[in-house]
């Protein structure tokens, strides 16, 4: 299939603005995630979405008698499950001597249980529009409708926005928490505000590319634009448009090659551009990083062989 006839195909335009879509809104915000220090963080979000979105479905079919599958109701189901795991994780480590990596950990496991136990049980109940609900893990980005589309752009451009207006606040408490406060920036409004636009950016790929998968749209395109630039608004910036540029490729392979996983695909490109950054990237090149290292080793043979050679003359 070739790129015209791609874009031809309304499926495909919707997989490809979709996807596309996911990545860069994930890959600028995961960008304060992997600031500071907190990466694992989109993994709790992403797993502790999956209750989100599945009480969510049971409110939809058994409450308000509607469709149980409409974008906008996960999205808000996993985004309120995303944040209450985020709190919990930061409350026990302000609140006790755990440290925030465990405390991510120990909020995932719940919240994943949780969300396992409710998946069996709504497979197992005469529910309606419960065909398809297994998608919520993995993803499947061909049954993206306009109405998702628009759902997804809508959210994570109010995700964006909020990230504009309230950079100042963000970039000082991911570089320098302490003058923050200092300055009157209360610590837990703002980190509640910024993972907040972290939960939105990782949910917003809930039916496309699955929860599981989401880790990788938050956490490889900064790592990757990390090492092209020093600055936080290039990183940002840089960070949105890798994540673009891998979900579109991943999204354009995905059908080309034909019943090949949209998500999977995408992670490998992902994959690939953060390797290739790793490997030629003009400051942490690691190339060059083993070229200085080999020249450091051969200059410092040449001084210790010229100094013997002196101490022998000497003699």
């Amino acid at each position: 299939m070739s790129p015209l006839e791609f874009l031809a195909d309304h499926t495909s335009r919707m997989v490809l603005v979709g996807t596309m879509t996911i990545g860069l809104v994930a890959g600028c915000l995961g960008s304060f995630a992997y600031l500071r220090k907190q990466s694992l963080i989109s993994d709790v979000i992403s797993h502790s979405a999956l209750p989100g979105s599945l009480l969510a479905f049971l409110a939809a079919v058994l409450v308000l008698g509607v469709d149980g599958r409409s974008m906008l109701a996960l999205m808000i189901g996993a985004v309120l499950t995303g944040i209450l795991a985020v709190l919990l994780a930061q409350e026990t480590t302000r609140r006790s001597k755990i440290r925030i990596d465990t405390a991510m950990a120990v909020s995932l496991a719940i919240f994943f249980g949780a969300g396992m136990l409710l998946m069996r049980v709504i497979s197992n109940a005469p529910l309606p529009g419960k065909g398809g609900i297994q998608d919520y893990l993995f993803g499947n980005a061909s049954v993206i409708t306009l109405a998702d589309l628009t759902t997804s752009i809508t959210v994570g451009a109010i995700a964006l926005v909020l990230m504009v207006v309230f950079w100042k606040e963000f970039a000082l408490r991911t570089f320098d928490p302490d003058h923050s406060t200092v300055l009157g920036f209360g610590a837990r409004t703002i980190d509640t505000l910024m993972f907040t636009t972290i939960v939105i950016a990782t949910v917003i790929g809930v039916k496309a590319v699955g929860l599981v998968l989401m880790v990788a749209f938050v956490v490889t395109p900064p790592a990757a634009a990390r090492q092209w630039t020093r600055t936080l608004p290039g990183m940002v910036m840089l960070s949105g448009l890798f994540g673009a540029l891998g979900s579109g490729i991943g999204a354009y392979l995905s059908i080309v090659l034909g019943k090949v996983p949209t998500g999977p695909l995408i992670v490998l490109a992902l994959f690939a551009i953060f390797l290739l950054s790793l490997l030629a990237s003009p400051r942490r090149s690691l190339v060059l990083q083993l070229r200085s290292r080999r020249r450091a080793r051969a200059a410092l043979r040449r001084e210790l062989l010229a100094e013997s050679v002196a101490d022998g003359e000497a003699r």
